[in-house]
Parts: structure tokens; C-alpha cells; sequence
């Protein structure tokens, strides 16, 4: 076979290859657990989120708190670090967070320090924009009682094209006056992984 026959033959062979692989896309729903690289997804950070929620919010310090204090505890989640060896969107996992808190119904929430300077900024501009009767006053914010954070730390043991990924997730939630930790919640996840072997 000549060099350019061969050229020829290698290019269809090519184009066959790249236009038989059409990408294909299915609707899901987003309560379905779909894991496809054994990495930090959507349905670990809702799992953790609503476990360790459901843990906090049935411990005796929320009681002891508003028994103290005749009102529920106000709270802020702080930073969650990501101590991981991949990459990790905290804020989606601190939003679920927040999320499945406001919902326990058992705390009241505040906004965070991202947020906040974003409404106060607001605030600034309706003293000299909007009518009087509608502005609303500076320096009036609730303060936050606690403050949720944590980090998200990985462990890896891989040997081939086989790997163990474990997640653990360690939370506090801290008095912001006092510094007392009144909560510590740990979650774990352990996956396998076996990479499939390239076909030809």
C-alpha cells in the first residue's frame, strides 16, 4: 500500500471514529445519585449537608440556648475549607448548608460576610436615593449568636487503575462571643474506583 493510500485510509478511519461518537444528553433528576469519576459531586455534599444539619439541630445546645435566652439561636456559617486533594466547591456545599438550617426551623440565619457587604452597600444608597419612609437604618443588623465552619480533609489510596477515596467532613459550631464550641459533627464517605480498561 502506498504512503498516501495509507494517509487516505488512516483519515477515514479517523473521521469514522470522531462522527460515530455523536455526545449524548439525558434529563435526570437532581435528587439522583449519578457518580461518574468517584470525585466530590452534588449527591455527597447534599448527603453530608442534610445529615450533619439533622445531627446539630437535634443536640441539646439549641435548647439550652433559647431556654437561656428566650429566642432561638441566631447563626452564620463561616468558611468551610476545602483540605482536600481536589478541587471542591465549598460554596455550593455551604449553601446547602445554610439551606438545610433555615429549613430545620430550629435557629434563625443571617446572612454571610460575602453578602453582607453587598446590603450594606444597599443600604448606604437608600439614604440618599430612596424616600425616607422606605429607607431602611444603618447599623441595625442582627448580630449572628454562632458560626458553623469546618474543612472538608481527603485521603487516597490508589494502586493501578483501582483507588479508595475517602471524605471526611468535620464541622463546629462555635459561640462567637465566647468561643465555646457547642457541636462537633464529623461525616465520612469511602468510594472504590476502578478505572475501565481503554478499548480499541
Amino acid at each position: 500500500m502506498k504512503k498516501s493510500q495509507l494517509l487516505i485510509a488512516l483519515a477515514l478511519v479517523a473521521i469514522v471514529a470522531v462522527t460515530g461518537c455523536k455526545t449524548k444528553v439525558k434529563r435526570v433528576g437532581v435528587d439522583e445519585t449519578i457518580d461518574l469519576s468517584g470525585r466530590w459531586n452534588d449527591s455527597d455534599s447534599q448527603l453530608v449537608s442534610a445529615e450533619m444539619v439533622g445531627d446539630l439541630a437535634s443536640r441539646p445546645w439549641i435548647e439550652e440556648y433559647t431556654a437561656k435566652n428566650g429566642q432561638k439561636p441566631v447563626v452564620i456559617v463561616g468558611t468551610v475549607r476545602n483540605k482536600s486533594s481536589e478541587h471542591i466547591e465549598t460554596e455550593t456545599f455551604t449553601k446547602d448548608l445554610e439551606r438545610e438550617l433555615i429549613n430545620s426551623g430550629r435557629v434563625k440565619f443571617v446572612a454571610n460576610s460575602i453578602e453582607r457587604g453587598e446590603l450594606r452597600q444597599e443600604r448606604k444608597e437608600q439614604q440618599t436615593w430612596s424616600r425616607e419612609e422606605t429607607q431602611k437604618r444603618l447599623a441595625a443588623e442582627t448580630g449572628a449568636d454562632f458560626m458553623l465552619q469546618g474543612g472538608i480533609k481527603t485521603i487516597i489510596d490508589q494502586e493501578g487503575k483501582e483507588s479508595v477515596k475517602f471524605y471526611q467532613v468535620d464541622l463546629e459550631m462555635v459561640h462567637l462571643e465566647s468561643n465555646e464550641k457547642v457541636w462537633i459533627g464529623s461525616k465520612k464517605i469511602k468510594k472504590y474506583v476502578k478505572k475501565a480498561r481503554m478499548k480499541w
